[in-house]
């Protein structure tokens, strides 16, 4: 592949846990429309810890929620309540401003341990979505198109690919994957996802002219040439990308715009306290200074 680039995970400490951090980074601030991608795990919970995520607050963007193992309540100021689990996709778009918790369902919070493991995504709006109103989605992985070719599982969790439609289409042009390779196996993108592509290794390892990528890193095809790798067996990769945005996209904290003023006054919004509440929760993330 020419003009790639390789990542790895950087760890950020979100409060309980360790997750490894792979998008933004300097020199790459997003991939197609994703900003943001956070890997969350595998980490056993036990000893009476939970994940609780209290109350916070997104604008300008979308979470995708996307597990191999464990399950999330997810609660919004929509009015939204459901609870995520190993092969689903919870999407919540944000827009003008919404607040969530995510936290460990109470049925789950009697095992005695529990292992957690995911993805938390973040997929920039177009610039006349970015103040729309706010809403949460859900999708069951039986709604997910699967299929099997040559040794090699697809879940297409977004977008478009491989000539299918997701359910989860979003609002760009961009694409989610999720594949599990069963035998070793060479894998040809050629005409079947378009634009920027980035390709996590989730767990195994895969070769691109040579070099070897392993589990915790992340290779970014900067162009939009076709790619043929080869695919260890027993390897689960994470593929997402898409047609980026004209306009670059800014980050303040959880806030995603096309302007930097946008992002002050959402900051400012929610210093004053003045965003939606998730209906019977008072907690509250103050904005790190």
């Amino acid at each position: 592949m020419n003009n790639k680039m390789i990542v790895d995970e950087r760890q950020r400490d979100i409060g309980r846990f360790m997750v490894g951090r792979l998008l933004p980074f300097r020199k790459k601030r997003a991939v197609g429309p994703f900003v943001f991608i956070d890997h969350m795990g595998p980490v056993e919970l036990k000893d009476n810890k939970f994940l609780d995520v209290d109350q916070h607050p997104h604008t300008g963007l979308c979470t995708l929620t996307y597990l191999y193992e464990g399950e999330i309540e997810h609660r919004d100021s929509t009015g939204a309540v459901e609870v995520v689990k190993a092969g689903d996709a919870g999407f919540m778009s944000s827009g003008k401003g919404v607040t969530h918790t995510e936290r460990t369902p109470k049925d789950r919070r009697s095992l005695k341990s529990q292992i957690m493991h995911g993805y938390q995504i973040w997929v920039g709006l177009p610039k006349d979505k970015e103040e729309m109103e706010p809403r949460f989605d859900y999708y069951p992985k039986e709604s997910l198109p699967s299929w099997e070719e040559d040794g090699i599982e697809y879940r297409l969790v977004a977008g478009e690919g491989f000539g299918r439609k997701s359910p989860l289409m979003g609002y760009s042009p961009m694409f989610m994957v999720d594949l599990k390779v069963n035998k070793d196996s060479e894998l040809n993108l050629r005409e079947h996802l378009k634009g920027e592509i980035a390709f996590v290794i989730v767990k195994g390892s895969m070769e691109d002219n040579g070099e070897i990528v392993s589990a915790g890193q992340m290779m970014i095809s900067k162009s939009h040439d076709a790619c043929k790798l080869k695919v260890s067996a027993g390897t689960s990769l994470l593929l997402f990308g898409g047609e980026p945005f004209p306009e670059e996209r800014f980050l303040l904290w959880n806030f995603a715009s096309s302007s930097k003023e946008r992002l002050q006054q959402a900051k400012e919004e929610w210093i004053a306290k003045m965003f939606p509440k998730v209906p019977g929760d008072e907690t509250y993330i103050p904005i790190p200074v």
